[in-house]
């Protein structure tokens, strides 16, 4: 009750804020799903980590509905016919999200809005279409009130998808985040160098990598929340962590950290995973009465469970003894080594495991490079990161990035800063992020 009532006095929240913040409170203290004691050890310990995702699930953390059925069918338990035109798909779409829950209860995933949207912006004289797009991010924005919020765009140029473009750089608004879905044989240069205009003014969009997320997902994949690669018509169950840098605090040298170490530390992670993936499938009303559900714009054979981690550079470099961070991980090629030895260990380790309800992936879960959060310090970077401040030039990093990426199809990303001077040549760019995800950055 105290913690209730400090919520109820936090003057810092808004009331819907309040509302969210008590709910999480009941979701955190149920005690009925339970785990080993050496699951809450390790908890204790900071090696692994919930993400405050609550004990008591009742929706799966990230969901990704396939829109198109709202267009085809509409929505019978929203009363919502198939939209005719660009005001009734904006107000269908927008009724829509707030039904859509996650972990933050606000949806994130809004869909590919270009290929969605197009059909309608076609109709339209294209300064009607503006307004009427105007009109939709700023409800998003001011409705949909998550930074974990996300659209799509691309991989084709649209006239949809310029617009939105131009809208995000007039407008500055913080949500929804954007991803271009780029492919060097789909996507012309021209739209590529607007995406990336606009990225240098407003952080957004980025870039995804489309022809490796399609040969592991499929055409129909998401990029929801930040970076995370998913399913539509499907999301992610749950992401725990298991931090890196602290499990090798336990470990007496390189050998006991990948055979008894790493193994054990997986082993406990799965448990929880294995254990609330089968109460929100089973326990759960979700999956049995979810209109997104039984409507059809979600399948529970969609979903996997995403095994996250962080502190690959800092763990490496504890193991070999390295102290200053610009002589270790990612400058060192021992250090990176080891680190590449350290992910396929671990990619082997979880891919022994048969996750239950992943039918749509072999019945296993799939690794993601975590972002990190505040509580983690600066001893674990975020996924497979080389530590900040510590990077070496932009060439020689994405030459490490690269060797990383493809170990995470629910995702993993790198952020680069670029000179004011590319404001000017923004085409100057392109031949990087082309260069970049040829290699096999994600």
């Amino acid at each position: 009750m105290s913690q209730a009532l400090d919520i109820i006095k936090d003057p810092t929240l808004t009331y819907h804020q309040e509302v969210l913040a008590l709910a999480r409170l009941g979701e955190s203290t149920d005690d009925s799903l339970r785990y080993s004691d050496e699951y809450y050890e390790a908890k204790a310990k900071g090696i692994l980590c919930d993400l405050n995702e609550g004990v008591m699930p009742y929706r799966p953390r990230y969901i990704c509905p396939d829109y198109s059925v709202l267009f085809e069918k509409g929505s019978a338990f929203l009363e919502l016919d198939p939209p005719k035109d660009l005001m009734e798909a904006t107000t269908a779409l927008m009724i829509l999200y707030t039904h859509v829950p996650s972990i933050t209860s606000f949806p994130v995933y809004l869909g590919d809005l270009d290929r969605l949207l197009e059909p309608f912006v076609l109709k339209e004289d294209r300064e009607f279409a503006k307004k009427v797009l105007r009109l939709f991010l700023l409800q998003i924005d001011k409705q949909l009130t998550d930074s974990f919020v996300h659209a799509d765009i691309g991989p084709k140029d649209t006239i949809t998808g310029r617009i939105l473009l131009e809208l995000t750089e007039e407008m500055q608004l913080a949500v929804p985040n954007l991803t271009l879905k780029y492919d060097p044989e789909l996507t012309s240069d021209d739209f590529a160098i607007a995406c990336i205009n606009c990225m240098l003014k407003t952080a957004k969009p980025s870039f995804c990598n489309h022809g490796m997320f399609v040969k592991e997902w499929g055409e129909d994949y998401a990029i929801a929340s930040c970076y995370n690669g998913l399913k539509q018509a499907g999301g992610g169950y749950t992401l725990p962590r298991l931090r890196l840098y602290e499990c090798s605090l336990e470990a007496k040298d390189v050998d006991d950290f990948l055979n008894n170490i790493l193994p054990k530390y997986v082993d406990l992670q799965i448990e929880y995973m294995d254990k609330r993936v089968k109460f929100i499938v089973e326990e759960s009303s979700f999956f049995k009465t979810n209109f997104l559900v039984t409507e059809g714009f979600i399948k529970q054979e969609n979903f996997t469970g995403m095994f996250g981690m962080v502190g690959l550079a800092e763990c490496v470099n504890h193991l070999l003894g390295i102290d200053d961070t610009k002589k270790g991980f990612g400058l060192n090629k021992e250090a990176t080594e080891l680190g590449i030895t350290i992910m396929n260990r671990l990619e082997e380790l979880v891919s022994m495991h048969d996750a239950p309800y992943c039918e749509a992936f072999g019945h296993k879960y799939r690794l993601h490079a975590q972002v990190g959060i505040d509580s983690d310090g600066m001893e674990n970077s975020p996924g497979t990161r080389i530590p900040i401040g510590s990077e070496p030039t932009m060439l020689e990093q994405l030459q490490v990035n690269e060797q990383f990426h493809p170990y995470f199809p629910t995702g993993t990303g790198d952020i680069f800063k670029f000179e004011e001077t590319y404001l000017k040549t923004p085409e100057a760019i392109l031949p990087i992020i082309k260069g970049s995800l040829a290699r096999g950055l994600r």
